[in-house]
């Protein structure tokens, strides 16, 4: 009898471990960052709101709907990924992430913040390399409004929220 928990086990884990590349060290940037997410797939779009903000040695990010109901809050510490909460694990969300980290990254800082990662940049477009695929695709209009591609083909238009829709008094 063929039993297919071990190989169903070692499925999981081999998904698992396979993480998306990360930063050495977080870019230098001016923390914190308050974006629109437009995610888009096929014919449907979400919008998302996204708050990025360094904490205690740690990056925590929270990604919420127009509603503000979380839909993911991630501690990135040490380039290892924490909840953050009680919301459940939730892969696409790190996967953004970690492109968003790749797309923020000065181009000046992606030779030293991704060191065993090959990776393509010039000032309108970059790629990040996974076993000689594109993984992530980032073409910018300015350096926060920027549209990235995943080698999944989810499609996502990111760009800062204006001063007066983050609550800064004129």
């Amino acid at each position: 009898m063929i039993r297919p928990w071990p190989l169903l086990l070692a499925l999981l884990l081999g998904a698992c471990s396979h993480q998306a590349p990360l930063p050495v060290a977080a870019p230098a940037l001016d923390w914190p960052l308050q974006l629109h997410v437009l995610r888009q797939q096929d014919d449907q779009r979400q919008d998302w709101l996204l708050v990025v903000q360094r904490e205690d040695g740690a990056l925590r990010w929270s990604l919420l709907d127009p509603l503000g109901i979380p839909r993911a809050r991630q501690l990135l510490v040490q380039q290892d990924w924490q909840n953050d909460g009680l919301l459940p694990p939730n892969p696409e969300a790190r996967e953004l992430f970690a492109a968003l980290l790749f797309a923020l990254t000065p181009t000046e800082e992606l030779a030293q913040r991704y060191p065993s990662v090959r990776w393509t940049a010039d000032d309108k477009a970059r790629q990040l390399f996974d076993n000689g695929q594109p993984r992530w695709r980032v073409a910018y209009r300015a350096p926060l409004d920027f549209d990235l591609v995943a080698a999944d083909g989810l499609h996502y238009r990111v760009t800062a929220l204006p001063a007066h829709e983050r609550g800064a008094t004129p």
